[in-house]
């Protein structure tokens, strides 16, 4: 192999873990990276992808020691697959700030943003095959999806995210029906124009020219949906203009459903809108350049359907009966959310082990997150009531006569990510906490096993406590951008005080290479999946290390009464 295990995981700076190359012989690896994985053929320079081995499962002992013969002991107790950043996109919006992402990188503008929704329904079709998990061998319980759903919560979009999951037909198209209305086609060389053959920054980077794809992208094509429940949880993207800015600013609000969208402004100006979506003191100038009607603009087609929705109505449309899908009846949300005050809320997940879905974003602005108060007590309330033991804020044990839950905990943002203590205006005097006082409740409470979420775009794991006042954070990529991955993650207890995760990376199913002038829906999934790879804001690390990728997580812990 070249090198030695121990050599490889002090190269990755995991310490307590092993590796067991190739697989378990009793991990039914078929339609996983266990299995297969792309990899890029070529040393550099832009590059097409190919079927390439399968990533080894790594056992981490960071939290808990593993037990010997634990394979023929474990006893299955959950299994589901987590979905995050779908980001289902109108990449035709007046609302979207695409100038922006030669300071911003990737989320301004990606090369590959007309498929997205061709991305998402490659993975829903994939979780179709796979069926079961690949250690446990449990059928998958339900799919949860950890936020930024759509890219600029528009109602369109809205639409979009439910069909896909739900199944139907989808017509990724807004604006005048008969022509691509966005910045692909604009001939600016700040983007990548596939029509043209006139040059531009991506063809420099040797970006294909692809006469077909804008008009291939807008074509009417069907997701056959999810044939397993799933729930919902709520990012900053479903919150907020392009993630970053606060609604209710009049003249932005009518951006949505105008006629005119800015295809450029100068590098000055462009460099001070897209510091305004990180920084609070940019935001006056960003605003006045934005209202001022400067900048390279064109006229579109209006379109209705590209209104911004509310909180309330993101969960009144789960609600609706004509979004039902596969269940269960709102995804989680129930008519205590219907007002979008408080958008979280448990599930069931099996006997024993309940899901508890946070809301862990701020309608003030910006896209890291945080936990209100109100939402932080409730979640105490919530542990409290289900653990027969825990700690309180001081350190001192309590034990209580009720019977143990298992809690899995998901949410958009990461403990490191929740750091805008911003007021939200749905509770303007709740003040905001931050991950690390989430991570210190959760750690009160020994029957918490994992905390799954996304919004950085990579794929991370990372432990927390010791002993019994441990769990586990997976953190998984996003399906819009490199590497295009959801997860599998089965619960299983090994009859020995120890519980496992295991964490299961899969790829849409779509071929790894497909001709430029295939318009099938999985051909142009594999096509984003290749523009994606070669984008240039792609980050190469966003696949993780091979201990954030394919896993065995040990955690301490009693399997629940069943």
């Amino acid at each position: 192999m070249g090198i030695s295990r121990r050599r490889f995981l002090q190269a990755g700076g995991v310490a307590g873990a092993s590796l067991l190359w190739g697989g378990p012989a009793w991990a039914a690896t078929t339609g996983t990276t266990l299995d297969v994985a792309a990899r890029a053929v070529g040393p550099a320079g832009y590059r097409r992808l190919q079927a390439g081995p399968g990533w080894p499962v790594v056992v981490r002992s960071d939290l808990a020691p593993p037990q010997g013969g634990r394979a023929d002991r474990r006893v299955p107790l959950a299994c589901f697959v987590q979905f995050s950043d779908m980001h289902v996109v109108d990449a035709q919006s007046p609302a979207r700030f695409e100038y922006t992402h030669p300071l911003l990188g990737a989320g301004a503008f990606r090369a590959h943003e007309t498929l997205a929704q061709h991305t998402s329904t490659a993975l829903v079709r994939k979780v179709a095959d796979i069926r079961n998990g690949p250690f446990s061998g449990r059928p998958i319980d339900f799919v949860m999806t950890t936020g930024d759903n759509t890219d600029n919560h528009e109602l369109v979009e809205l639409d979009w995210f439910l069909t896909v999951l739900n199944g139907g037909r989808i017509t990724a198209d807004t604006g005048d029906p008969g022509r691509y209305e966005g910045v692909q086609d604009s001939g600016v060389a700040s983007y990548w124009n596939p029509h043209r053959t006139t040059p531009d920054d991506y063809k420099a980077k040797g970006f294909p020219v692809v006469p077909g794809l804008l008009d291939a992208a807008r074509r009417p094509f069907d997701s056959p949906g999810l044939r397993i429940p799933w729930y919902s949880t709520f990012g900053n993207h479903d919150d907020s203009v392009v993630g970053s800015l606060p609604d209710g600013i009049p003249f932005i609000d009518a951006l949505y459903t105008g006629d005119r969208k800015v295809f450029g402004f100068d590098p000055a100006a462009a460099d001070v809108i897209g510091r305004a979506l990180r920084d609070p003191a940019y935001v006056p100038d960003a605003l006045a350049l934005l209202a001022s009607g400067a900048g390279l603009v064109r006229t579109v087609t209006p379109d209705p359907r590209r209104r911004p929705f509310s909180t309330g109505e993101f969960v009144r449309a789960h609600l609706d009966p004509r979004n039902t899908g596969p269940g269960p009846v709102g995804h989680g949300f129930t008519q205590d959310n219907a007002d979008g005050v408080d958008v979280f809320y448990t599930f069931r997940i099996a006997p024993g082990v309940t899901g508890v879905s946070l809301d862990t974003t701020t309608d003030a602005g910006f896209a890291e997150g945080s936990i209100g108060l109100h939402q932080y007590l409730w979640l105490e309330r919530v542990l409290k009531r289900n653990s027969s033991r825990y700690f309180d804020a001081f350190g001192f044990q309590h034990r209580q006569d009720v019977t143990d839950e298992l809690f899995v905990l998901f949410s958009h943002h990461t403990s490191w990510t929740m750091t805008n203590v911003l007021p939200d205006r749905r509770r303007p005097l709740d003040p905001r906490l931050t991950g690390d006082a989430l991570v210190d409740l959760l750690q009160r409470f020994p029957n918490v096993v994992a905390w799954v979420n996304g919004h950085t775009h990579e794929n991370r794991i990372v432990p927390h406590g010791t002993g019994d006042r441990a769990f586990w954070e997976i953190n998984t990529a996003a399906h819009v951008d490199h590497p295009q991955h959801a997860r599998v993650v089965e619960l299983v207890d090994n009859a020995d005080g120890t519980l496992s995760l295991f964490t299961t990376l899969v790829e849409g199913d779509a071929p790894y290479q497909a001709g430029y002038d295939d318009s099938t829906p999985a051909g142009l999934a594999s096509l984003a999946r290749e523009f994606a790879f070669n984008d240039p804001h792609a980050d190469p690390a966003a696949v993780g290390a091979v201990t954030d990728r394919n896993t065995e997580l040990v955690v301490a812990g009693r399997a629940p009464v069943r």
